[in-house]
């Protein structure tokens, strides 16, 4: 039996990375000075309520926007990349690395999907050697400049199920005989999608779920 049209989807916050990158990027801009205590704040809030799925993912990522609106996406990007390799890759979980080798030498497809922008998502793909097999966040950009919209669907909850099955199409992937591994119960639509659901690292109710529908529980970091 073929295995090209299985794949293998990595959620990465808190799954492929041990800590959150938004938190992460968070501490980063207190600690240069460009956000105060306040809203270090909201943003400590906002990671409790997405963790219980509580929180409005939406409103969270046009705060964001509020502050790029406008600026040159190549910026963007160079500031990422300067912050990438001292914030990001020191929490790379070493067995959610394994895990994606495993499935290559399977001959799966692996790739990223997350919520998170390209910003972050897609020079994790570039370092893990995945090229442009990620899926995410998409902020529209005309001329080199960011508009302030977000590209819809988000990917995340039911986006995730969206994406993931756009990227099937494109590459011949079967979804029913694929895996997805992700922390968050937010992602529970994407879970119930694939036929290998994986929860990795998971709180007590996510867990509580796995268990109940006999989900296999892993421990990446």
């Amino acid at each position: 039996m073929s295995r090209d049209d299985i794949a293998a989807f990595f959620d990465m916050d808190k799954t492929v990375l041990s800590k959150s990158s938004g938190m992460l990027y968070t501490q980063h801009l207190f600690h240069t000075g460009q956000i105060g205590w306040w809203e270090m704040l909201l943003v400590l809030w906002s990671m409790v309520k997405y963790k219980l799925a509580l929180v409005d993912w939406p409103r969270v990522v046009q705060r964001f926007m509020e502050r790029v609106r406008g600026q040159q996406e190549m910026d963007i990007l160079a500031e990422a990349r300067r912050w990438f390799h001292e914030l990001i890759v020191p929490h790379i979980a070493p067995l959610a690395v394994e895990r994606m080798a495993w499935h290559r030498e399977q001959g799966h497809h692996v790739a990223l999907l997350s919520a998170s922008t390209p910003y972050v998502v897609g020079l994790l793909a570039e370092y893990l050697g995945l090229a442009d097999n990620y899926i995410c966040t998409r902020l529209e950009v005309i001329n080199g400049v960011f508009t302030g919209r977000i590209v819809q669907p988000l990917c995340y909850a039911e986006g995730k199920v969206y994406w993931a099955e756009t990227y099937a199409r494109e590459r011949g992937v079967n979804l029913d005989r694929s895996f997805f591994y992700t922390d968050s119960v937010s992602d529970m639509p994407m879970l119930q999608r694939v036929g290998c659901p994986v929860v990795v690292n998971p709180d007590y109710r996510l867990k509580r779920y796995a268990r109940q529908r006999g989900w296999p529980v892993e421990t990446f970091y």
